[in-house]
């Protein structure tokens, strides 16, 4: 097992990563900002080293900093966690040319899946469907991209191959409107990513957001670990989630899963990752692939007893996969909430001092956060500040359990959207199950792009 691993990261998933690595006997190294002094981990970790003052860009993402906290701990592993620099292969390979484990994909891996005009070419080679378009890149050629997008079938959506987060993407319901658009968002990648090359698919108008969580060992080993559903999004940024996903049925589960399965034996695929795809009609469409944990990897766990974060240190440590895919069972349903320091209304930023925090608690309920009372949020990262996930024996007996949990839940001092949520597990949509990607944008009055 890895003696020492450095969490290249921040907040809830933090904690997590640090939690993990102790059940496994592993020293940990938090690495902090400025502002960040403070944090859970930080405080629990067997050592810690101050990287850079707040911004995102001179701690976080400062590459050389990173991996010189490394090498003055004697760390031989680091893990980047989600968000960040989990995803950027020039860090991933800057961690292994330096000499330690990078517990993730392999930097080409990363650097495969992270276009997603060459992750789509590679899924289609091993059998992925996925969604229909252009093939490869827009060029230059006005006439072609039309002729491309009329023998696609309007609406199209264009998006950038650097893209993501929902961002670089805009959707185009009219011959009349395409070439701007392509210019524009050609415009906004190249600001955004550095990348301006541009893809364009068909737009499915009312499709769900199902992925599937896999585990590979580098080696020609891959297991699934079935679905989730992530369809409550606003401004394509996932609010709720649970697994399993209403409506799919086992045999759609273990068909779709061996083929994600597949595909990361043939791609050399090394660690935990997610297969990301639009479901309309019965039918999946494969739209991109995250080379990392996701923040809603606790609803797979809760239902399948497997710890993923644990896994990816054993198989980073080259211990393998936790499981045959025959031995994985699933129980029950889960459903998480995503706990925002943010205005339920207006969705506003809230940072500030938290002057009381409650934790819910009983059967089933889990809550993966890093606040407590007196912690201040900063206004230099993500909002999110926890996440509340609620387990039971089926998807009606887990959304009653989260009513209870967020009744229960106190955080003062700071506005967040327990408020949002509470409404939402009172929805009789989202009760019934299977509302797609646009319903919760509709609910608010947003509107969608």
């Amino acid at each position: 097992m890895l003696d020492k691993v450095l969490i290249a990261n921040r907040g809830e998933i933090a904690l997590r990563i640090l939690r993990a690595c102790r059940e496994l006997g592993i020293r940990t190294v938090a690495v902090h900002s400025t502002v960040d002094r403070d944090l859970k981990h930080v405080r629990l970790a067997d050592e810690s080293v101050c990287i850079g003052p707040p911004p995102s860009a001179l701690s976080y993402l400062n590459i050389p900093a990173l991996i010189s906290a490394a090498e003055v701990t004697d760390s031989v592993a680091i893990h980047p966690g989600y968000g960040f620099l989990s995803e950027n292969a020039d860090f991933a390979e800057q961690v292994e040319l330096s000499g330690f484990v990078f517990i993730g994909p392999r930097p080409d891996t990363i650097r495969l899946m992270g276009d997603k005009v060459s992750a789509i070419r590679a899924m289609k080679e091993a059998g992925v469907p996925c969604v229909p378009g252009s093939d490869g890149p827009l060029g230059e050629d006005p006439d072609q991209n039309l002729y491309i997008a009329r023998d696609i079938g309007y609406p199209v959506i264009i998006k950038a191959a650097g893209g993501g987060g929902g961002r670089g993407m805009r959707v185009v319901h009219s011959e009349a409107a395409l070439l701007n658009a392509i210019s524009l968002t050609r415009a906004e990648a190249e600001a955004a990513f550095g990348n301006g090359t541009l893809y364009m698919e068909k737009y499915l108008e009312h499709p769900r957001h199902v992925e599937f969580q896999v585990l590979a060992d580098g080696e020609g080993g891959a297991i699934h670990l079935g679905e989730r559903d992530c369809s409550m999004q606003r401004r394509h940024q996932k609010v709720v989630e649970e697994a399993p996903a209403p409506g799919i049925t086992s045999e759609q589960r273990a068909a779709m899963g061996e083929r994600c399965a597949e595909a990361c034996r043939r791609i050399g695929y090394r660690g935990a990752g997610t297969f990301e795809f639009l479901f309309q009609d019965g039918a999946f469409y494969f739209i991109e692939m995250n080379t990392r944990v996701q923040v809603e990897h606790p609803v797979t766990e809760m239902v399948t007893g497997i710890d993923i974060v644990k896994a990816q240190l054993r198989i980073a440590a080259g211990e393998g996969l936790p499981c045959r895919q025959e031995e994985v069972r699933w129980f029950g349903h889960a459903v998480e909430c995503r706990i925002n320091a943010e205005d339920a209304e207006t969705f506003m930023p809230s940072p500030g001092c938290i002057t009381q925090f409650h934790a819910p608690g009983g059967p089933g309920i889990r809550v993966d956060t890093h606040i407590y009372n007196g912690y201040r949020v900063p206004p230099d990262y993500d909002s999110m500040i926890g996440k509340l996930i609620a387990h039971g024996e089926d998807r009606d007996a887990a959304i009653a359990r989260m009513r209870g949990a967020l009744s229960e839940i106190v955080v003062e001092g700071i506005r967040t959207n327990v408020a949002l949520h509470r409404d939402l597990m009172d929805d009789a949509a989202f009760g019934r199950g299977g509302a797609d990607i646009h319903y919760l944008e509709q609910k608010l009055g947003l509107g969608t792009n």
